[in-house]
């Protein structure tokens, strides 16, 4: 089984233009998440996808594995389908390109899930952690998932799910993490599936997947992913360095 990971890099941003390019403690953003994902030791190879000149050169120039990006994109997912379609692939994950702090034992949790699924059931994996705070539960930029019994998602939302009705059945509450690993045929089926109007409501492309039957495998973790989204993200994270 062939695993690698793609890091999808934009150079814009509306919150944060050109933040993958900051400087974090003497290299770039993009190059700490592209050095920390390969010193995981978890992937046979780790590529950055990028629309940017600027930031595929500053991949090429540290020894690292760029793809330029040949058309506009919706979405993260389409990005990395159209950077994979022609690799001799089995496993895609997707690293977030603002978040260079790698957690690998969250990142091998998703991968061991389809080294156990002899059948081939699971078309994706993700994480998800428990959030009790209601401050965070009600919080639209937080993503929240529901699952079954198996662990597999049934719905994701920035609206609270479940709705607390009763308040005292024991309901717990996940926030989606969003680190995917993808079996290549879920990830071409993506780029070729139109949008659908759950996915076009919430702006949550993992709806696309659902609203198409794909089996999304989610895994419960305790760690707390720490993304670069604003200048005073930069700032923490340059003093976490």
């Amino acid at each position: 089984m062939k695993i690698i990971a793609v890091i999808p890099a934009r150079y814009a941003s509306t919150r944060f233009p050109a933040k993958l390019m900051q400087d974090l403690g003497g290299k770039t953003v993009i190059v700490r998440t592209y050095e920390a994902a390969v010193n995981t030791q978890l992937f046979d190879e780790v590529f950055v996808v990028t629309d940017s000149d600027l930031i595929f050169d500053e991949i090429s120039s540290v020894g690292g594995k760029a793809i330029k990006s040949t058309k506009e994109h919706e979405s993260g997912s389409d990005r990395i389908a159209e950077a994979v379609a022609d690799l001799d692939v089995d496993i895609v994950v997707n690293v977030q390109g603002d978040e260079p702090f790698i957690d690998k034992k969250s990142l091998a949790k998703v991968i061991e899930v389809f080294k156990k699924d002899s059948q081939q059931t699971i078309d994706l994996a993700s994480l998800m952690r428990e959030i009790t705070d209601l401050e965070a539960i009600e919080n639209p930029n937080n993503v929240k998932v529901v699952v079954d019994q198996n662990g597999l998602a049934l719905y994701f939302s920035r609206s609270v799910i479940p709705y607390p009705r009763e308040k005292n059945v024991g309901v717990r509450y996940f926030q989606h993490i969003g680190i995917y690993a993808f079996r290549k045929q879920a990830l071409l089926d993506f780029y070729t599936l139109p949008m659908k109007s759950l996915e076009a409501s919430e702006k949550l492309e993992q709806l696309r997947y659902l609203e198409f039957g794909k089996k999304i495998k989610m895994v419960e973790t305790n760690h707390v992913s720490i993304g670069i989204d604003t200048p005073e993200d930069l700032e923490k994270a340059r003093k976490m360095l």
